[in-house]
């Protein structure tokens, strides 16, 4: 797929609510291809410990990378927009669960929402690691590792721009030649877990918030202003920018222009 192709292709998906439809046609172009499936669970086929928190899910599709690794793409429901943005780690227990029941160590996850129709989905990479550890007396010990849901997750949909999951993913559909691997190869770039890596993100942000930081300090104009008034440069920036911040995450919580009788949470997720 040509690149401005794909990146109209991945907007289109990513700043949309979820449509299972559009998802399915998403993973394919991703993964190239995949063996699709249509295991419906609801009811009594959730586990019980898993119910107040998820009213369906659907295995659509099974990959196996040219590695011979193998991934369940999978789309959970969650009861209300609270279950989907508050007990993420319920959810991973429960796809990690599910994980087990097939014997694969990785699941592509799209969760829901019933409540709000899906207008705003969170797009996972559930991973199970083992360690292989060596006791005192001698003895092979393997752990189960299971990463965060939280660090391979990007949030999507109606209220989100999804900057970083278009950047990161953008890759998987431009190089539409070669199926992707699922685990990530020293240094390599096209892999289903590098896309979700957030190190390089993290590292942008902090890039940018720096060369920001320097750009504010060193304006002359700025500093003489702040000088007249009496304010320390460096102090005032660092207080500026941090509260710029926190304002980010008072409305990614909804909690910004909250109408009146409605619950915090239900303001505008782009106040």
């Amino acid at each position: 797929m040509h690149k401005a192709q794909a990146q109209e292709f991945i907007k289109e998906v990513l700043t949309s609510k979820f449509d299972k439809e559009k998802f399915t046609n998403f993973v394919r172009n991703i993964l190239n291809d995949f063996e699709t499936k249509d295991n419906s669970y609801s009811g009594n086929l959730i586990p019980e410990a898993f119910r107040d928190h998820i009213s369906h899910y659907r295995r659509i599709g099974r990959y196996e990378d040219p590695e011979g690794d193998l991934m369940d793409i999978l789309i959970v429901q969650t009861k209300s927009v609270s279950k989907l943005e508050r007990t993420r780690s319920a959810l991973r227990n429960f796809v990690v669960r599910h994980l087990k029941t097939f014997d694969k160590n990785y699941a592509l996850v799209a969760f829901y929402s019933k409540e709000d129709d899906g207008l705003d989905w969170r797009l996972s990479l559930v991973k199970i690691d083992y360690e292989i550890n060596k006791s005192e007396d001698g003895r092979i010990k393997v752990q189960e590792d299971i990463v965060p849901a939280k660090r391979f997750s990007f949030l999507v949909g109606k209220h989100e721009n999804s900057y970083t999951a278009q950047k990161q993913l953008l890759p998987l559909l431009v190089n539409d030649n070669v199926s992707p691997s699922i685990v990530k190869i020293e240094d390599e770039d096209g892999s289903i877990e590098a896309a979700f890596g957030i190190q390089k993100v993290t590292d942008e942000f902090y890039e940018q918030y720096k060369n920001l930081f320097l750009k504010l300090t060193e304006d002359k104009n700025l500093t003489d202003t702040l000088h007249q008034q009496g304010l320390e440069p460096v102090r005032f920036v660092k207080k500026l920018l941090g509260q710029i911040v926190f304002l980010y995450f008072l409305q990614k919580k909804g909690w910004l222009g909250v109408p009146r009788n409605q619950k915090m949470g239900e303001g505008s997720k782009r106040f």
